[in-house]
């Protein structure tokens, strides 16, 4: 058989390539549990971007279906055994200070901006036209390939099990929602969600009152931003001037106004996807800092002292005694994603653990439920995505190797994240590109974009990998 220029297809195709992905990129399809609906259960925005794949790839003659408006898949070929592409269309919601619209899809120096651009909708495109050119040429393959579509990836993972509740597991397959060159082993993900116990009485007749502290909208997410509304007891002017102090001294931005009688306090910080959360600056963490500070009422005091003595400077969980490191997977990871106070509930601490493949969870978690006791607060939830490792001797990871060194001349090394993917909801999986050696990661940030050079040359590696997994 003559030698397929893998890049020649993808560049003969590259203006629909582009056109197609703005068309996805312009779907703000965040979650949205709070207008569900029989039909989107998820919300509009997702039903719609699910829906977008699934019309195209009907329209290009692939076998499709929906699979309860939470998830679905594009199939073509015969066979037994299938190679699984699992991708996903929802994307974190946008956050504040982007240049451009962050649904606009532009286009400007080389680059295409808007949220999901590298997480996860161009890297699904990429996907989707790599098993369009492999069906296009007509090429020899002895098993299906099917590209299986979530929409609650940077969530809660509904999608994929309601998915292989109702459908096959793939033979083996990749998720395109990482780095190149090769993921062969991903952390454990944890969500947990620390409650504080009501153990005193707030007295706020002589100290300034917490009325109500928030910060974070995902475990996922580094927080950019936090703001409290303070009743003050002292003078409103001390506190303040103490505020601009505190900004000056950590390097922050924030503001203050009044509104309604309360001192409203905000504070900027820099948003970075939750498994390197040293890659941001804690908005929550640090105004939870300057509030532990303060002249507050007890329970309000108990809160913001925790949360400051056993997160604030440590993303590797030292303070709390669960620090663990392996050779496979690296550091024991914590992001503080979402904080909260009320002044007649209490408070919450929401954080995203990651854990290394080795690590024993119980003995991890029996030290977690300790420390938290002995400060008053609670664990009101705990769940737990297990660790994920495929044996670089398998099939998969040598095949891809393979491609990944013809495509690019570079050596595949094996990598290991402290982000999930889809790959770990398959058997055999791995996480396999886009984001190329040496590009930063704007995942989850604001001004996300993707190289279109870059999706360019997924697209050709993708549509190798699946011929060769395939034939």
């Amino acid at each position: 058989m003559k030698e397929i220029n893998w890049l020649q297809e993808v560049e003969e195709r590259k203006e629909a390539l582009l056109e197609d992905t703005k068309s996805l990129l312009q779907i703000k399809s965040v979650l949205d549990e709070e207008n569900p609906t029989p039909d989107a259960p998820l919300g509009e925005g997702v039903k719609e971007a699910l829906q977008f794949m699934l019309n195209i790839g009907e329209k290009d003659g692939f076998t499709t279906k929906n699979v309860g408006n939470l998830a679905g898949h594009l199939e073509f070929g015969k066979g037994e055994e299938s190679v699984g592409i699992l991708c996903h269309v929802d994307v974190v919601p946008e956050g504040d200070g982007w240049t451009s619209d962050p649904y606009g899809a532009d286009i400007r120096d080389g680059k295409i901006f808007a949220r999901g651009a590298i997480d996860d909708k161009g890297p699904t495109m990429a996907a989707y036209y790599a098993m369009k050119i492999v069906k296009e040429l007509g090429l020899p393959i002895n098993k299906r390939v099917r590209m299986i579509i979530g929409t609650d990836e940077e969530s809660n993972w509904r999608c994929v099990d309601h998915y292989f509740k109702h459908e096959e597991m793939p033979t083996m397959g990749f998720a395109p929602d990482a780095d190149f060159p090769i993921i062969n082993a991903e952390k454990g993900i944890c969500d947990i969600v620390i409650v504080q116990s009501r153990t005193r009485e707030s007295n706020t007749d002589t100290r300034n009152k917490v009325v109500h502290f928030e910060s974070g909208r995902r475990f996922n997410m580094v927080p950019d931003y936090a703001k409290v509304s303070l009743v003050t007891a002292d003078n409103e002017t001390v506190i303040v001037q103490m505020f601009e102090d505190f900004l000056k001294e950590q390097d922050l931005k924030g503001k203050y106004h009044i509104d309604g009688g309360e001192l409203i306090l905000e504070v900027e910080g820099v948003s970075a996807h939750g498994m390197e959360p040293n890659n941001g600056v804690n908005a929550g963490l640090f105004l939870g800092l300057f509030l532990s500070k303060l002249n507050i009422d007890e329970f309000a005091t108990d809160y913001f002292k925790f949360v400051t003595q056993y997160f604030l400077y440590d993303s590797r969980g030292k303070k709390l005694g669960i620090a663990y490191e392996d050779a496979i997977s690296g550091d024991l990871t914590i992001n503080v994603g979402k904080l909260s106070f009320h002044h007649e509930k209490g408070g919450t601490v929401g954080i995203n653990l990651r854990y290394p493949v080795t690590t024993n969870v119980d003995k991890m978690k029996d030290t977690l439920h300790t420390v938290v006791n002995e400060s008053g607060f609670t664990i009101e939830s705990f769940s737990n995505s297990a660790p994920h490792h495929v044996d670089e001797n398998e099939f998969l990871i040598t095949t891809l190797q393979k491609v990944y060194e013809e495509q690019t001349g570079e050596r595949a090394e094996l990598l290991a994240i402290g982000g999930g993917t889809y790959a770990r909801s398959l058997k055999a999986g791995v996480a396999f590109g886009p984001l190329f050696p040496g590009r930063p990661d704007c995942a989850h940030q604001k001004d996300e974009y993707m190289i279109i050079d870059d999706l360019v040359k997924a697209t050709a590696i993708y549509a190798q990998a699946i011929y060769e997994l395939a034939k």
